[in-house]
């Protein structure tokens, strides 16, 4: 139990290409923090974008889960049959005045003097007669967007340092920050593990689940699994995906990374039942 509510933990991948050595990481530790929390491990699939979205890959990342020993809860949710969902939580927030339309393109926006944070052009509303091209959040000022997080600790963002972030963007597809928050709500998820470059995006979201009267998770982010490079293990640095007759080896370099003993043994469930038994004298002794 986590809070009183009973423990839901989820991975959600996106379809835009395989499972690589850091998304297994990811996956491993959300994981095994449900099991040895006696929780229920969800796993939703983000395929908000058709145009990213490869063929075939969802089902090859429900494979490749299942042979590396991670068999998940219930049935697997997708984002593309959760439209209307969606429609809901943007309508609430227009309607609380906590949404407005921007017409901002990716050229006007690219002269904001190279911010990564929207300037607020549109904040205050659009001239008479110009439509919407998007739809943004907007962000309450003068709050804190701050929670504890189990592996880095406390985090605290101010509001203009996220800025108003999409919800809907100029293509017609919903944002990831909606879409995450509304859908973990649902879901009744508890626990979030995932991997350290998403820190910056739980602030936005611990934004918007106030804004929706949504609870907030608890979060934990996991170190990034990098290249030699030192970049990010990703599709966009050509991680190169994990195969299932590699699965030892590769659960292996999982459990070394999150600083579990290696474990060799057979079959991959025998080697996450033992990484379970690991991961709870390293983790939930913390949370007691």
């Amino acid at each position: 139990m986590i809070n009183g509510r009973p423990y839901v933990g989820r991975f959600a991948p996106s379809p835009t290409g395989r499972l690589h050595l850091g998304s297994m990481v990811a996956a491993v530790a959300s994981y095994l923090d449900a099991k040895v929390h006696g929780g229920r491990w969800l796993v939703r699939i983000e395929d908000l974008d058709p145009t990213r979205e490869v063929k075939g890959v969802s089902s090859d990342i429900l494979r490749t889960l299942e042979s590396f020993g991670l068999g998940w809860d219930g049935p697997v949710v997708y984002q593309s049959t959760r439209h209307e969902k969606y429609r809901e939580a943007l309508d609430s927030l227009m309607i609380s005045g906590l949404a407005f339309g921007c017409a901002c393109t990716r050229k006007t926006l690219a002269k904001a003097d190279g911010s990564r944070v929207y300037p607020g052009f549109c904040r205050s509303g659009l001239p008479k007669g110009t439509a919407p091209r998007s739809w943004r959040f907007k962000m309450p000022r003068g709050v804190s967007l701050s929670w504890h997080d189990r592996v880095v600790g406390r985090q605290s963002y101010s509001p203009d340092s996220v800025g108003d972030v999409t919800l809907l963007r100029a293509d017609g597809h919903w944002a990831y920050h909606l879409a995450v928050v509304v859908d973990d709500a649902d879901q009744e998820v508890t626990d979030i593990v995932r991997g350290a470059d998403l820190i910056s995006s739980t602030a936005a979201h611990v934004g918007i689940q106030r804004a929706l009267g949504i609870p907030k998770p608890k979060y934990a982010h996991v170190p990034l699994v990098l290249n030699a490079e030192g970049q990010k293990l990703s599709k966009q640095t050509l991680a190169r995906p994990v195969e299932i007759k590699d699965s030892r080896e590769v659960l292996s370099m999982v459990f070394k990374h999150l600083s579990l003993p290696e474990d060799m043994s057979s079959h991959p469930r025998d080697m996450m039942s033992s990484a379970i038994k690991h991961w709870g004298k390293k983790w939930k002794e913390e949370d007691e």
